[in-house]
């Protein structure tokens, strides 16, 4: 019986038609001296007008002509519990990560998960009651499959999909910053950036040493944790002799206000909690750990760089930030309820100021998608590919801002991206899924899809003051929205 090809072979079998097809990352110029080039990634700049159809078509090719090796292919990621054992979640469980290795690239990708966080004794043993799986590693499962920029899917990655890619469970509840253990006198741990830094330990150990590009990204809590983490991260590969690893940071809903809630509340619990007083008690608890950088521009006030305005400054890492302009998250413990009743014009004009200042604190960042969307987390979605801003999508601008730092590190100028290749999009609509690609609306109560009219409505929104600011007719904005446009 004819032996089959491995998933190898077929990779090998799409090279070789990617090659045919277009131009391919590191094709020596007429003259240059030849240097050995790794298999990923590759510059699809012929093709990149179309890109997702393109890598749809070049995988249903390989699949065909290879219809077994899809078989041997596996997908997932499998958990790896720390060597450093003293490195532990919350209750004193190992940590650990996830991962998918890929043999023939020289890029990885190491995201960081999210889940809010706890600040108290009061707070962390009713986390722990209600949300165990992010305080303990004891039930997680054995594999993971990603979805989103963690896809082993091209067309649901076109970009990414072939990079070792590793998930790190969120189990340290400190916004990956704290740098205290479990002992008889404290009652959980809080391992966060010491988490980060063995994982990185560990990785070195079976190929990152050898990485051309580390992407360290992160998801709400996760993508604070990149501002906090990144440049920790590239100045421990640095120590350990691997200073050529180029690292960057990727943002996701990760970039909160410390700003005045809509309504003050009592500091009981996490979601009420104003960020600040919240973050104040927590850095304490977790002993935390910020860039020096920061602390410094803040005079020891550590806790004013979990806010992605003021430690963004301080950062030498390039970092790409996404950020929904009515994020969720920061609506939710600014204490505006978008559920039950139509809010109040009061709220209304808040949620409108919270786009605004979020603009503010946006405009000057070199690498940025923010859509007037109300949502949180993206990047890990499996939908993450149909938001649009200006017309261009988020992997299409991560690719565009990859390709604006090829030649960063060792001291090399950051290049401008090609033309065309946006990597600082923001919407200028005002309200809440003004962007016809925003993700879809369901009723909190009901569950049922709303479009954006109804959307708009249920916030109170008033058609005929809003066309009259607009400068529009009341019938023209409202044929606008049931458009999507």
């Amino acid at each position: 019986m004819e032996e089959k090809p491995s998933g190898i072979e077929m990779i090998r079998v799409v090279l070789v038609v990617l090659v045919l097809l277009g131009p391919v990352e590191g094709r020596r110029a007429r003259g240059q001296r030849t240097h050995t080039q790794e298999s990923f990634p590759l510059d699809f700049t012929a093709v990149e007008g179309n890109m997702d159809s393109f890598m749809t078509q070049v995988k249903s090719l390989a699949q065909s002509l290879y219809p077994c090796s899809t078989q041997s292919l596996d997908p997932e990621m499998k958990l790896r519990f720390l060597r450093n054992a003293s490195v532990s979640c919350n209750d004193g469980s190992p940590a650990g990560y996830y991962i998918k290795e890929s043999k023939g690239s020289r890029r990885w990708l190491m995201f960081l998960e999210g889940g809010w966080y706890c600040f108290s004794k009061h707070t962390c043993d009713s986390r722990y009651e209600n949300m165990r799986r992010l305080m303990s590693s004891s039930k997680w499962p054995s594999t993971r499959t990603g979805t989103g920029i963690l896809s082993p899917q091209p067309e649901e990655n076109p970009h990414w999909w072939n990079a070792n890619r590793v998930f790190v469970p969120y189990c340290s509840s400190d916004v990956w910053s704290g740098s205290s253990a479990k002992t008889d006198q404290n009652d959980y741990a809080f391992m966060g950036s010491q988490i980060i830094q063995e994982v990185i330990k560990d990785l070195v150990s079976i190929g990152l040493e050898r990485a051309k590009v580390l992407l360290l990204a992160g998801s709400s809590a996760g993508g604070t944790g990149v501002l906090l983490n990144v440049d920790r991260v590239s100045e421990l590969l640095a120590g350990l002799g691997h200073g050529e690893v180029q690292v960057r940071g990727l943002v996701d809903s990760g970039w909160f206000l410390d700003n005045k809630q809509y309504r003050d509340s009592d500091c009981i619990d996490t979601m009420s909690c104003a960020p600040t007083e919240a973050i104040r008690r927590g850095v304490r608890l977790w002993h935390s750990v910020v860039p020096d950088l920061c602390s410094r521009a803040h005079h020891g006030e550590d806790w004013n760089c979990f806010f992605g305005y003021k430690v963004h400054p301080t950062l030498k890492s390039p970092v790409f930030v996404v950020q929904w302009l009515f994020d969720e998250a920061q609506l939710m413990v600014d204490n505006v309820h978008l559920t039950g009743q139509p809010v109040q014009e009061n709220q209304w004009r808040y949620i409108q100021n919270l786009g605004r200042e979020l603009r503010n604190t946006l405009k000057n960042l070199p690498a940025l998608f923010a859509p007037a969307c109300l949502s949180h987390e993206i990047i890990t979605r499996n939908y993450w590919m149909d938001i649009h801003v200006k017309g261009t999508s988020l992997p299409r601008a991560l690719q565009c801002w990859d390709r604006s730092l090829r030649n960063h590190g060792n001291g090399s100028i950051t290049q401008a991206p090609p033309r065309g290749c946006p990597v600082h999009l923001i919407d200028s609509c005002p309200w809440p899924h003004c962007n016809p690609s925003c993700p879809r609306i369901r009723e909190h109560l009901t569950g049922q899809e709303m479009s954006v009219v109804q959307f708009l409505t249920h916030l109170g929104f008033d058609v005929q003051r809003m066309a009259h600011e607009q400068g529009m007719e009341p019938d023209t904005l409202l044929g606008m929205l049931s458009n999507g446009t």
